[in-house]
């Protein structure tokens, strides 16, 4: 009888053991569980501010850009009756040349480029790409004054017999780090640049019909601008 409770005793922690492991065992998995949410909470939060950052960076460049392309039509409008605005012309060198802004004034006709930019922005007139430092963001784009010299001889090719001068506006809180090339304006620049700019000769002396001439030449239909976004995604 005393070897039967003996071998009882003995026996309960044999028992009891892996009852403890047991338990141990449980509350090392949740304690484990515990720092893999924290960092996976943690990661989606930072993953969401960015998405929600980037978002609120391409909103705000919407509107500052739609505010820009307003001050320009106005300035213009207040400089001339003679205005087109967002419309295509055969390239000069084959092509579609899309055009911004084209303005008739005394003497001539203003091809006009906008680039909607914060930040600083420097470049040579003779370099293929200028630079943009936006805070943290630096971001390379096609030199504005050669991209636009394409649509100024678009447009001249047209008119052959007017002079046409090839005009970039900046719009935006943007900055220069040196002085800008020439025909190089922010918006705000604008109406006193037309006012004061100066054409070369030219032999013209029916206005009107040259502006005719540009007006039927000019391409708005939805057609043309497939091809054109085709060329774009082409190059």
């Amino acid at each position: 009888m005393l070897r039967v409770l003996r071998s009882l005793l003995t026996g309960l922690p044999l028992i009891a053991l892996p009852a403890v492991a047991a338990e141990t065992a449980v509350a090392t998995g949740i304690t484990s569980v515990g720092p893999a949410v924290f960092m996976f909470t943690i990661g989606g939060a930072l993953f969401l501010t960015l998405i929600f950052r980037r978002a609120a960076t391409q909103v705000a460049h919407y509107f500052v850009s739609r505010l820009g392309e307003y001050r320009i039509r106005r300035a213009l409008a207040a400089r001339s009756k003679d205005v087109l605005h967002d419309f295509m012309l055969p390239g000069a060198y084959g092509g579609i040349a899309k055009i911004d802004h084209a303005i008739m004034t005394a003497g001539g006709i203003l091809c006009i480029q906008t680039k909607h930019y914060n930040g600083v922005v420097f470049g040579e007139p003779d370099e293929p790409q200028w630079t943009n430092v936006d805070g943290v963001t630096r971001r390379r784009f096609l030199n504005p004054l050669i991209q636009n010299e394409g649509r100024t001889r678009a447009l001249q090719k047209i008119v052959p017999e007017v002079p046409v001068a090839n005009l970039v506006i900046f719009t935006g809180s943007v900055e220069f780090t040196s002085v800008p090339p020439k025909n190089v304006i922010h918006v705000g620049q604008l109406e006193s640049f037309i006012a004061k700019f100066v054409f070369g000769p030219s032999k013209v002396e029916d206005w009107d019909a040259v502006w005719m001439t540009v007006k039927s030449a000019a391409l708005t239909d939805e057609a043309t601008r497939k091809d054109h976004a085709s060329q774009l995604g082409f190059t």
